[in-house]
């Protein structure tokens, strides 16, 4: 079957069409849409309609994610009848072949943000892109980033621009300026990073004899912020547009042996775990939480790299929910390489990481998938694959959690999202997922909850 026969008719929904609408009226739009709300294909169509029709732009960027750039703008242009007349450059791989991808004549160039500063440096005299979109506009959210520095040189050289993301602020309002400022130039927010910290935040506190450190948000600034910006930023949630898919979420509990928990204890106690020819050792609590989250999992990197196995309590309890999905695909998330490891040395599963991998997933030629949340974050579209998801190892990171659930849990889904956590009992596994719960983020939640159990155990509290 050819690609013209595989199109489809795009029928959008009223929200889609207000969104494209609002990109082809502001020339720097911000569209903050949920997981599953279908951005690509917005931009895509308001594209159709800035090259083809009203010719206000000759040649457009696309920053993205690797995969991303590799394999989901160019599938929604194969994908939908509409988009047939655009051409797209991947602008991918080693130099020689990101060069050449250059000089292919095309309407649209994507990239990978790594490239971006080589991108700029290559153009600093003749920036030829009057159109950027950033797709996952939030990994722009530090300003001192080479990729925000680099795109903040040209930003003046750019027509029109499209910032698009789910979560612009993850960790909270600090991360909005640098992406806002890629959109207005700092016209809403201020110039410069540390004006905007002084104007909506203040420190929680002082250390190295008084460098202020920890800000809060000020009383009233939450709402001053999003009237800065509200006339060039949309935001939408998935569930105030869509019917979605209805999701399903389950609590799978392993137990640890005595001799496993004292194992467990001893490296939460002591930072240390003597072992008969090598040490775990964690310098910090980042150190410790990861370590932790190992042992939680049945092996733990040693000081030499090498893997120590404690334990498989979680390997049985995957191979009940396998069982249990009786042949229906699952796609399982790990948190490390040797997690990964152990779970193919077990079962017949494959990995999904390239476009390959993805089609060959969908087509439903895989029963048992893995992959790692951060490489299934963004813009990789799995619902046509499975509807069940297992959660082999947790993560601190609340944006990474929801993205990689909504692989699956997205317009499109037929059927009910199964999401499984197993969870070792009396271990980190359950406050990291306490904490995704409870809509805590990331770093915070790590520390602090790693601090509590230290404090404990110096204190001589209970291990629990």
């Amino acid at each position: 079957m050819g690609l013209q026969e595989a199109r489809e008719v795009y029928k959008p929904h009223e929200y889609q069409v207000h969104c494209t609408q609002f990109i082809l009226e502001n020339p720097s739009a911000g569209l903050f849409l949920d997981m599953g709300l279908g951005k690509s294909v917005i931009t895509l169509t308001a594209l159709v309609d800035l090259l083809h029709d009203r010719f206000e732009v000759s040649k457009v960027l696309v920053i993205a994610p690797l995969r991303v750039a590799s394999t989901t703008w160019l599938d929604e242009v194969r994908k939908w009848d509409h988009l047939k007349g655009l051409t797209i450059s991947k602008v991918l791989g080693n130099q020689k072949e990101r060069t050449m991808a250059l000089y292919k004549k095309a309407d649209i160039y994507t990239i990978n943000r790594e490239n971006v500063p080589w991108l700029v440096d290559l153009y600093k005299n003749d920036w030829p892109f009057d159109m950027v979109i950033i797709d996952e506009l939030s990994s722009f959210k530090s300003p001192s980033a080479k990729r925000f520095k680099a795109l903040k040189k040209v930003r003046h050289k750019i027509k029109r621009i499209v910032g698009l993301t789910g979560t612009p602020a993850p960790n909270g309002l600090l991360d909005i300026w640098s992406q806002i400022y890629l959109l207005d130039c700092g016209e809403r927010l201020g110039g410069t990073f540390s004006g905007y910290r002084g104007r909506y935040f203040h420190p929680q506190k002082y250390i190295n004899g008084g460098i202020p450190t920890d800000y809060a948000l000020n009383d009233d600034a939450e709402d001053k912020i999003y009237n800065k910006i509200s006339d060039i930023c949309i935001s939408m949630k998935a569930l105030e547009y869509l019917k979605m898919p209805e999701i399903i979420f389950n609590k799978i509990e392993v137990e640890l042996s005595d001799k496993e928990m004292s194992l467990y204890r001893k490296l939460e106690r002591d930072l240390l775990l003597p072992l008969e020819e090598s040490d775990v050792d964690a310098a910090n609590a980042a150190v410790l939480s990861n370590k932790l989250l190992q042992m939680s999992g049945g092996a733990v990197y040693d000081e030499y790299g090498d893997v120590q196995h404690i334990h498989d309590r979680k390997l049985d309890a995957l191979e009940d929910l396998i069982e249990a999905a009786n042949g229906k695909p699952v796609l399982i998330y790990y948190g490390f390489r040797h997690e990964r490891d152990r779970i193919r040395k077990r079962f017949e599963a494959e990995e999904i990481n390239t476009s390959g991998d993805i089609a060959k997933w969908n087509r439903g030629e895989m029963t048992i998938a893995l992959c790692h949340p951060a490489s299934a974050g963004h813009g990789l579209n799995l619902q046509s694959g499975g509807c069940t998801i297992i959660w082999f190892g947790v993560t601190w990171s609340l944006e990474l959690y929801q993205q990689a659930n909504a692989r699956l849990w997205r317009q499109g889904q037929r059927h009910t999202v199964i999401i499984n956590h197993i969870l070792t009992k009396l271990t980190i596994d359950e406050r990291v997922m306490q904490a995704l719960d409870n809509k805590e983020t990331g770093q915070k939640a790590l520390i602090e909850a790693v601090k509590v159990r230290m404090k404990l155990n110096k204190n001589g509290g209970e291990s629990k």
